[in-house]
């Protein structure tokens, strides 16, 4: 059975799951079953975002009765079920962006041991770093028993691994601090990790306050409503949260010499970064991790930015496996229910919700 998950993209509560035609490979294309994948406010990032930053065109979905649809990228596992690339063999497994469906044709470019990259034509507009499929066998930061930590965490993982390089290469654009927000999501947390040595502020909820605490990556953890209790000092600060009235009382009390939106933990407050120009401080403007690691490529060469990252990861997922409570659900209802709940933000941050399909 082939099926798609959709979301009303005027109504991101609204959802279809919907049968789907039997996918038929041409010549040069592969049909990739999807296997096991993560959900997080990463996902309800791209949604929130999905026409500013086009993420609504890399798995085109088809209207509803006369609404618009889309479908949420994921990231995750899938095996190629059928292939008409000779390169490509049937039972490869793979890591990379995913659409919420069963399946996914892709039409491979640039194989080698490592994987291909999608030359779709609806694909060739977007950034670059997305359209990759890497195998499992030449993954230098695979392992089979982490499966889980990888589709939980790794995409956000290579935006905190990007965002700390991001900061350091930058030397904190002379800050003496750093402040992120929604400290206790898995972007942030991940940065704080890769920015020991810095001092390193974290913002929740008072709800989740005791956990952020627990994590040891930040110097100091303040509640929402205690960002007057922020020291005066040149700051960078990192928006995770996306909350413009947040945004406003942090660049207030510090007047940032550095401040990145990063993503929208709190989607119903989303930042339109028009307003902001009259904030005091730097004016806020958008991270886009593709920007710097385009940069890393050139500086490190093709393999610097994997090499670096998966030397990273290596040291966070032994950490970071004592920081989350797994929990597995099941087929398209069970990818339905995570997407509802973490949209409704209702995802206590120990619990890591993954789906296998």
């Amino acid at each position: 059975m082939t099926w798609d998950l959709t979301v009303d993209r005027a109504d991101l509560a609204r959802t279809t799951v919907a049968a789907a035609p039997p996918f038929e490979p041409a010549d040069g294309q592969v049909l990739l079953r999807v296997d096991r994948v993560g959900m997080s406010a990463n996902n309800v990032t791209y949604a929130v975002f999905g026409e500013a930053m086009r993420y609504w065109d890399f798995f085109p979905a088809a209207d509803v009765d006369g609404r618009v649809q889309g479908c949420v990228p994921l990231w995750g596992f899938a095996t190629v079920e059928r292939s008409t690339v000779d390169d490509v063999a049937e039972g490869t497994r793979l890591y990379g962006y995913l659409p919420t469906s069963s399946h996914l044709l892709v039409q491979p470019a640039k194989v080698d041991e490592h994987g291909f990259r999608d030359a779709s034509a609806h694909r060739q507009h977007l950034p670059s770093p997305y359209n990759g499929l890497t195998t499992t066998t030449a993954d230098p930061a695979y392992a089979a028993d982490q499966e889980d930590l990888q589709v939980l965490y790794r995409p956000l993982f290579m935006t905190s691994f990007m965002l700390a390089d991001f900061l350091l290469d930058n030397r904190c654009f002379g800050a003496e601090v750093v402040i992120l927000s929604s400290a206790s999501s898995k972007t942030a947390y991940g940065t704080a990790f890769l920015l020991d040595g810095v001092h390193r502020v974290g913002l929740t909820s008072a709800a989740n306050r005791a956990f952020t605490e627990s994590l040891g990556c930040y110097d100091q953890v303040l509640t929402y409503d205690e960002v007057g209790d922020l020291a005066p000092a040149a700051a960078v600060y990192v928006d995770i949260a996306g909350d413009a009235a947040l945004r406003r009382a942090v660049h207030e009390r510090v007047a940032p010499v550095h401040s990145a939106v990063v993503g929208a933990a709190h989607h119903d407050a989303a930042p339109d970064l028009s307003a902001d120009a009259a904030l005091p401080g730097a004016a806020p403007a958008f991270f886009f991790a593709p920007d710097q690691m385009r940069k890393r490529h050139a500086d490190w060469g093709p393999d610097g930015v994997e090499d670096r990252h998966a030397e990273a990861w290596g040291r966070f997922a032994p950490v970071v496996a004592g920081w989350v409570d797994v929990e597995v659900g099941h087929g398209p209802e069970g990818l339905q229910a995570a997407w509802l709940e973490t949209l409704a933000g209702s995802v206590a941050p120990r619990r890591g919700l993954v789906i296998e399909l």
